[in-house]
């Protein structure tokens, strides 16, 4: 499979009052067509600005470097804005999180959809509406023509996120950046959802990055995961090596919260993590984990690299193998 997305140590600081925010630390991963890298964690690990970093989505404050970061071969840092612009919404799309939010409310929907192909050029007004009718019954949306020229408060939210996700394939795009794009959504449409985007990555062969906190949509959704914790990677690797044998002990929290059907008995308390997540502003040393950890030690104060488990699995962390295994991927995603 050929890299559509790698990135090389990231690192994201931004300026706030009370100094600087480390919100992303040495970020490294990469992405291969057809494949769906999940990237978890809770609010403010730093999951959406590493998004938002890969499409330079940052305000102009943000101060972004990284070893690496290229989408197919191509320099994102050194890209002037008018190379982004050309490839933003083109061949890197992104699905934003809010879809209550994600249209303009004072334009049809049909207006919406074809703008990106009218921004992009190379297509006719009637090819724009044809492609625009197309995918949207492509993502099960009925009466799809009539649809072009009603306005996003007529439209329920479960079929904005099918519009949302339409807009982020009209140029067919070789990479989508979904942003927890589920949140808003019911147990019924959220499933729907997630089905529809995995028919569509086999349908036009694209690489999918998912932003979500939902183990369930990982267990679904994911080819490899890659789980933050307070602006770093922490664990890297398969989803099946993830969930069935977690090596980091905030994976190991995380996975512990979950019921797993047919396994938890029924009135039995589910795990948690004490403590707050540390604060990113200042120098940051030692592992970001080490006040809420159970197996913290005298080494977790230096600083630790993320270390290869097994093949292809990562973790940023000095135990030696994981205290217990957890539950398959499987019975999490059912």
């Amino acid at each position: 499979m050929d890299q559509i997305l790698e990135v090389r140590n990231l690192n994201l600081t931004l300026p706030v009052p009370a100094g600087e925010l480390h919100a992303v630390r040495g970020v490294s991963l990469e992405v291969a067509r057809r494949e769906t890298l999940c990237i978890v964690g809770e609010s403010g690990s730093g999951k959406s600005l590493s998004a938002f970093s890969f499409m330079r989505l940052l305000p102009r404050t943000a101060r972004i470097d990284a070893d690496r970061l290229a989408f197919m071969g191509q320099d994102l840092l050194g890209m002037s804005d008018r190379d982004l612009l050309s490839l933003r919404g083109n061949r890197m799309s992104m699905i934003f999180q809010e879809p209550m939010t994600a249209l303009n409310p004072t334009y049809t929907i049909g207006d919406q959809l074809t703008e990106v192909m009218r921004h992009h050029g190379g297509a006719s007004r009637r090819q724009r509406i044809d492609r625009a009718i197309y995918l949207l019954e492509r993502v099960g949306i009925t009466a799809a023509a009539s649809r072009l020229k009603q306005y996003p408060h007529q439209l329920s939210g479960g079929l904005r996120q099918r519009v949302v996700i339409a807009m982020a394939l009209m140029c067919n795009p070789d990479l989508i950046i979904a942003d927890e794009p589920t949140t808003a959504l019911d147990v019924t449409i959220q499933t729907q959802i997630l089905h529809l985007l995995k028919e569509l990555q086999q349908e036009f062969g694209m690489a999918i990055v998912l932003i979500t906190h939902d183990l369930g949509v990982v267990g679904r959704m994911a080819d490899r995961v890659a789980v933050m914790y307070a602006g770093e990677l922490v664990e890297v690797g398969r989803a099946e090596a993830i969930f069935g044998a977690p090596a980091h002990p905030y994976t190991q929290g995380l996975l512990s919260c979950i019921p797993a059907p047919g396994a938890t008995p029924r009135g039995s308390r589910l795990g948690s993590i004490p403590g707050v997540v540390p604060s990113l502003i200042g120098r940051q040393i030692g592992c970001a984990f080490q006040n809420r950890c159970a197996h913290a030690q005298e080494a977790c104060a230096a600083s630790i690299p993320l270390r290869e488990q097994d093949p292809g699995h990562l973790k940023r962390c000095v135990l030696p193998d994981p205290p217990a295994r957890s539950t398959p991927v499987r019975e999490i995603a059912s």
